[in-house]
């Protein structure tokens, strides 16, 4: 077993381009590590190349306690990930170790893995590796995908590492959690634990893609996630195909840039772009990406963990947590969602606040010392009890609760119509009628007000799904729907339905819905506001939020333009939410048809590939919005 070793360096040398990369790092949270002696003083550091079935090498960094041996035996705990496992070099050791300080303290064998493709691990890279449809070796026994490499590795942990007690745990999040997840299908015997944290499902229902429509913001990362090296490295070879802002606001430089087709520019040579462009609609290319049809027998141990305010992954963490309780119940899933956004479990902020909104202190060390440690302590090393199957945060109450399932099998819907006098209310209209906007692409809606000075640098990104869309209700191309103040609390738990009846001039459409939490007027300030100047009376929270593009009504697979004129339904799911609507608040809906540059600009013309859409194809509409459009609200007792 031959040591692998890498000259020390350091990732963002150069100026021209330390900016940028740091703030891609900072978005998948793959900071550089630096030696501490705290974890210098407690682990010994080892790296390997472990060969896989089909003789591809992947780099591993193997971190044991010094006081591991034969009478005392840890278990592994391994994280596979795409972001680079550095600081690489057998002297080199990260700040920490594991998910949380506390995990670390429990003494793990941890385990860091760069996949195949990416930073010093061989083979070719592939954004979310469609899965084999059989993984017996006797059947195919070179064909490889994310669960055959960690099979294979844990594999060779076992036979190679001493001192183990012959459990495997994984964890990861965001990209990393679908390397979990992936890795817990047809899994190694030794597996005994899997956490997928903010996971990838399906690119094209997250992350680059909002139920299909592009996520323009995502544009930035294409230079990190379009290509691997040339060769196994440990500098990001990346670094000078980042794409310059101009220290322009995240608003301007978007809506600078003009159609889709003009990224040609920046990203010409960027093979998931190249990919992205030829696959406009959810075919094969898509389909074979989506893991969920695959987590069926999934036996090892699950806790699936998320953020209500999780601007990239919501949509995983729901739909894993949802298909293994389904299709999976060996696995025993289980489900911790709190008022994070993406990644804000892992870091503890002490006020835990997301945007403008406090919801208490020090929420991410209690879930980690509360539900994280002790699901690797009993699965691992047969400690402790069995925890609670979900775990979830009220972000209206600003508490946990802890039903015995989700979703709850027996709820209560309220239907909410959008009326044309402007008010929401769960009386049908006795006259038939509609309201109207026009929906110029030239001068989109802003998807949060952050974005309109904010340079783009994904932190407009990670605030908007609770901001205040105050800046929105005055717009003439926003129609905004408002309830009377409620009379009682209303818990809304569960999937929100909107069923809206509409029509437009155009051929196509998008159609954002947004569930809104209006404060009253004397709602106080809380002390830890990041702006002074904010003020919570009057604030208009957003709770849950989501698009439908119109060419997709009926399926992603083949887009049908709209009949100019014509009244139409449409149905769009927004994901769960556990939100209570406080006594004396209003229940908002706002209806648009952009959402600048979260969602790319929508021609409002029937193109057959809106990446390829020209200047000339983006025309002005006159939308309708009938009185018969229906949002059906979940409603917890």
């Amino acid at each position: 077993m031959n040591n692998l070793i890498y000259p020390k360096h350091r990732l963002c040398r150069r100026t021209s381009v330390s900016l940028g990369l740091v703030l891609l790092l900072l978005l998948i949270g793959a900071t550089p590590g630096w030696a501490t002696d705290e974890v210098r003083a407690r682990y010994q550091k080892l790296e390997y190349r472990i060969p896989m079935r089909d003789g591809v090498t992947l780099y591993t960094a193997v971190y044991v306690p010094r006081d591991a041996s034969s009478r005392h035996t840890y278990p592994f705990l391994m994280q596979r990930t795409c972001f680079g496992t550095n600081p690489y070099g057998p002297d080199q050791y990260p700040k920490t170790l594991g998910p949380s300080p506390t995990v670390q303290a429990d003494g793990y064998i941890f385990v860091y893995q760069d996949v195949r493709g990416r930073w010093a691990s061989g083979g070719r890279w592939t954004n979310m590796t469609p899965m084999q449809r059989t993984h017996h070796h006797a059947a195919q026994p070179r064909r490889t995908d994310e669960s055959t490499d960690a099979h294979d590795t844990i594999d060779w942990l076992l036979r190679h590492v001493p001192y183990h007690n012959g459990r495997v745990g994984m964890w990861g999040v965001s990209y990393a959690g679908f390397y979990a997840i992936a890795g817990a299908i047809n899994a190694h015997p030794a597996l005994k634990a899997v956490s997928p944290q903010a996971p990838i499902a399906d690119f094209f229902r997250e992350d680059i893609h909002h139920n299909g429509a592009f996520t323009q913001v995502a544009l930035l990362a294409y230079p990190l996630f379009g290509s691997g090296p040339p060769r196994p490295t440990t500098r990001p070879w990346f670094a000078d195909a980042l794409i310059p802002t101009d220290n322009q606001t995240e608003y301007a430089w978007h809506k600078h840039l003009g159609p889709l087709a003009n990224a040609r520019q920046y990203l010409a040579r960027n093979p998931f772009w190249q990919q992205t462009v030829q696959h406009p609609n959810y075919d094969a290319f898509w389909q074979r990406r989506n893991i969920l049809p695959h987590l069926r027998g999934v036996w090892p141990a699950v806790l699936v963990v998320g953020g209500w305010f999780d601007a990239e992954n919501l949509y995983g963490t729901l739909q894993v947590h949802r298909t293994l309780r389904q299709h999976s119940p060996v696995a025993r899933p289980m489900l911790v969602m709190g008022p994070f956004g993406h990644r804000g479990w892992t870091t503890e902020a002490g006020h835990t606040l997301h945007n403008d909104l406090y919801f208490g202190d020090s929420l991410a060390t209690d879930y980690q010392r509360r539900l994280e440690a002790p699901f690797f302590r009993h699965h691992l090393k047969a400690t402790g009890e069995a925890l609670p199957p979900v775990s979830l945060f009220d972000t209206g109450l600003k508490r946990w609760q802890t039903p015995a399932q989700w979703p709850l099998p027996r709820r209560q819907s309220v239907r909410w119509y959008l009326s044309t006098t402007g008010k929401l209310t769960t009386r049908p209209q006795d006259q038939p009628g509609y309201r109207a906007y026009v929906s110029d692409p030239a001068n989109p809606v802003p998807y949060t007000e952050a974005s309109l000075t904010a340079e783009p640098d994904f932190s407009a990104l990670f605030s908007y799904m609770s901001a205040d869309q105050r800046f929105a209700s005055t717009r003439p191309d926003v129609l905004t729907y408002q309830s009377e103040p409620l009379s009682q609390d209303l818990t809304v738990g569960g999937e929100i339905t909107v069923r809206l009846q509409v029509s437009t001039n155009g051929t196509d459409a998008d159609w954002i819905v947004k569930v809104i939490d209006v404060y009253p007027p004397d709602e106080p300030n809380h002390p830890y506001l990041p702006n002074p100047q904010t003020q919570l009376a009057n604030y208009q929270q957003l709770v849950r939020a989501d698009v439908l593009r119109s060419r997709y009504r009926r399926s992603y697979e083949k887009p049908l333009p709209l009949i100019p004129n014509r009244a139409t339904a449409l149905t769009l799911h927004l994901p769960d939410v556990l939100h209570t609507f406080r006594k004396g608040h209003r229940l908002t809906i706002q209806v648009q048809s952009s959402w600048f540059p979260l969602i790319d600009r929508n021609p409002q013309t029937f193109v057959r590939n809106n990446y390829k859409a020209r200047e000339a194809d983006f025309r002005s509409a006159r939308h309708r919005v009938y009185s018969s459009s229906i949002i059906d609200v979940p409603v917890l007792p």
